[in-house]
């Protein structure tokens, strides 16, 4: 077997094709600048070495392979050093496509927001079915105790990222997969580094679309009138649509406002009731979708359903941390405004009253460019407070944002100060909500270890 170098290796999607290439016997190394739980910790646990930062000399020159995330671009030390040596390089999404799809029925799960739960249930699903999945997830499940696995079975998820592939192909990574089931959650405007309007999201959606054979199967939201839009450019494969309207193939009934609990029904037909842990509409659309998908490859809804009762979702997707002087914290990847509406919705249905305290980093390329600076107020018309880290490179005015949000709102500078404020505004009964889709500098396991300490 080969040695692999991965440049980015502690990004959700590059870590997994770490685990991925470790698991097929690969000798696997890696760098990158910004490494912290949940991936560091699974690499560690993997036994791959990581070395910090981007150096003209991170990649040993006897190394076979080079795969290179797309969170790096020319000019960055260990790129022009790898292609100054005329190593072999190639992007993750392409290394998956030939390493580890080909012969798999590859079920695809794409949209704005969700991707991650989304992908877990359904490998749960199939999981629970006996199929043996493999899977690649943009975050590491707690129910299978890592991000990504090969599996014996004929079915391989994976989490379809419409972000671009790498500084040298800046095709969508999901153009890669070509997957016999693709489901299109939702489609709203985000990556603003890379897109300049919803139209260019939507034209890479419709080339997964061309992608997906007749025989195969497009699960798509029934209710999202951009994804409409990308099926009339031209569609080949039959299509089930999703959502809350009776009048679709798959709809769901709430039997309890809090998404907890919930009804599936199939053209019409009662399948199963659905009890599990996940909270909010949102996550109801997932499941759906899910099921959905697992239907499309032959599996008897009936048998997996109760088995959604045991499903633990993903780390950092509303993850309760602990529990401190009657405080409840939580970790959650949120970092777009519909995505941070939708947890916070769910979450109000769940603990009624009681107070909602948001701590945030605006991390995301398209919240520093300031794309989501108006719509970001109005997300979190949910929470009674909300403190935001507003960094020194942070694009927008804050002052505006905090003016427009319902409930109290602070800025503050650094982690520091954050801790600070939000042990002056937290109080028993409060749930505290850390919101952000980097490391937050461990922002949320220091405020648990400062409410424990005496």
């Amino acid at each position: 077997m080969s040695t692999i170098h991965i440049l980015g290796i502690a990004g959700t999607f590059m870590g997994g094709v770490a685990a991925l290439a470790r698991e097929k016997g690969h000798t696997v190394r890696g760098s990158d600048q910004a490494i912290y739980p949940p991936m560091s910790t699974q690499l560690e646990r993997l036994g791959i070495a990581l070395d910090p930062g981007y150096r003209a000399d991170s990649v040993a020159p006897d190394c076979d392979e080079v795969v290179i995330g797309n969170a790096l671009s020319r000019g960055n030390p260990a790129v022009e050093a790898v292609l100054d040596a005329g190593q072999r390089y190639i992007s993750g999404a392409q290394w998956l496509s030939e390493q580890v799809l080909p012969g798999r029925d590859t079920l695809a799960v794409a949209g704005t927001h969700g991707k991650t739960t989304t992908t877990t249930i359904l490998t749960w699903l199939l999981h629970s079915a006996g199929r043996d999945p493999g899977f690649l997830i943009g975050g590491v499940a707690e129910d299978f105790g890592v991000s990504a696995r090969v599996g014996s079975g004929r079915e391989f998820v994976v989490e379809a990222d419409e972000y671009d592939t790498a500084f040298f192909d800046k095709r969508s990574k999901f153009v890669h997969y070509r997957p016999l089931v693709a489901i299109l959650n939702n489609l709203e405007y985000d990556h603003a580094d890379i897109f300049p309007d919803v139209a260019a999201i939507q034209r890479q959606f419709h080339h997964l679309i061309r992608t997906v054979p007749a025989r195969g199967r497009l699960i798509v939201n029934g209710e999202d009138a951009y994804l409409a839009d990308v099926l009339a450019m031209g569609c080949w494969t039959p299509v089930e649509r999703f959502g809350f309207d009776p009048s679709l193939e798959w709809h769901a009934e709430l039997v309890e406002a809090d998404g907890s609990v919930f009804v599936v029904h199939h053209r019409g037909e009662r399948v199963g009731e659905v009890r599990w842990s996940l909270l909010g509409r949102h996550n109801v659309l997932n499941g759906l979708a899910a099921l959905a998908a697992a239907h499309a490859v032959g599996v008897e809804l009936a048998t997996v359903i109760p088995a959604l009762a045991a499903f633990r979702s993903v780390k950092r997707r509303m993850e309760v941390i602990g529990q401190a002087r009657d405080i409840t914290l939580y970790d959650d990847f949120a970092h777009h405004p519909t995505a941070i509406r939708t947890t916070l919705d769910g979450l109000r249905a769940k603990v009624g009253d009681a107070r909602i305290v948001v701590a945030m980093e605006p991390r995301s390329n398209s919240m520093r460019l300031g794309a989501h600076a108006q719509a970001l107020a109005p997300s979190l018309d949910g929470a009674d407070a909300v403190v935001f880290l507003h960094r020194p490179e942070l694009a927008w005015d804050a002052a505006s944002v905090i003016a427009a949000v319902r409930g109290q709102a602070h800025a503050v500078p650094d982690t520091d100060a954050l801790l600070a404020q939000l042990g002056a505004i937290a109080a028993p009964g409060d749930h505290v909500v850390f919101m952000s889709n980097g490391g937050f500098d461990g922002a949320p396991r220091r405020f648990l270890a400062q409410l424990q300490q005496p």
